[in-house]
């Protein structure tokens, strides 16, 4: 929860855009130094408003409702550099969405490690009639996570992640390991 922030200077103080008459009078000072207490925080968010748009400059407690203009929902349980990489890349990650590349990148920025994607599937062109199709019949997806530290990483959220990305017909499975 933002509010004052005490000791924080204020870049414009009321005090000095008072008439002469005023600003002699100690009590009238004291009254206006309050506002400034109160305006201060408000005036530096705004003096530093660009930053707030952007995920590596933006205040832990502003990622969350940036993640929200994504459409993203953060992971509390993540490290806040992985919650900053999401929101950055997150744009990318929808451009790439339903692709084994795009999987394998939005993994990558989710775990931190490396993703490797087997999929069944393929496509071909040929200029023969009743040319052999691509890929397998039964459609699989394998996809295995390499971290560092398997137990740090959810498997049934990476699960949930593959299971958003591919067709509902494709059967996958999910290993995270350690390299």
């Amino acid at each position: 929860m933002r509010g004052t922030v005490p000791g924080l200077p204020t870049a414009v103080p009321l005090s000095a855009m008072l008439p002469g008459i005023y600003q002699e009078d100690p009590f009238t000072v004291r009254f206006v130094a309050g506002f400034d207490d109160v305006l201060a925080p408000i005036l530096s968010t705004l003096d530093c408003l660009p930053s707030y748009f952007d995920p590596a400059l933006a205040p832990e407690d502003f990622l969350g409702w940036l993640a929200g203009w994504v459409g993203l929902e953060l992971d509390e349980s993540w490290p806040v550099s992985r919650q900053r990489a999401a929101i950055a890349h997150a744009a990318q990650m929808y451009r790439m969405r339903g692709t084994v590349s795009g999987l394998r990148d939005n993994l990558e920025v989710l775990t931190g490690g490396h993703v490797q994607v087997a999929d069944s599937g393929g496509v071909a062109w040929s200029v023969t009639p009743g040319a052999g199709f691509p890929g397998q019949d039964h459609p699989r997806l394998a996809v295995r996570v390499s971290v560092a530290d398997p137990s740090a990483v959810s498997v049934s959220a990476v699960d949930a992640v593959v299971s958003a990305a591919k067709p509902a017909h494709v059967v996958h499975r999910v290993e995270v390991v350690a390299p």
